[in-house]
């Protein structure tokens, strides 16, 4: 996912290390994992999150979401060897 800071968030940006350990606690209880990047451009930053159940991860985007620090953008992605598995299977 990618992700911005609002105007709130970067106000208090120096909070962001204890927020992001929260965020980290809340993928892992739902038996995933992340790893964040802080980037430069257009996204502040980028976290690959492997989750078991998009549910989960949806409700955990929305609860951080819903504090008023960050904007996030997601994209579903699958390994190369999911790939080829979806793009090789017989189509209904």
């Amino acid at each position: 996912m990618f992700g911005n800071w609002t105007e709130q968030g970067i106000k208090k940006v120096t909070d962001a290390p204890e927020r992001i350990k929260d965020t980290r606690g809340m993928i892992e209880k739902a038996g995933g994992k992340m790893q964040l990047y802080y980037t430069a451009g257009k996204w502040d930053f980028v976290m690959i999150v492997e989750i078991p159940k998009d549910e989960d991860l949806m409700a955990i985007l929305l609860c951080i979401g819903s504090m008023g620090n960050i904007r996030t953008t997601t994209m579903k992605a699958w390994t190369e060897d999911e790939g080829a598995k979806i793009l090789t299977a017989p189509h209904p």
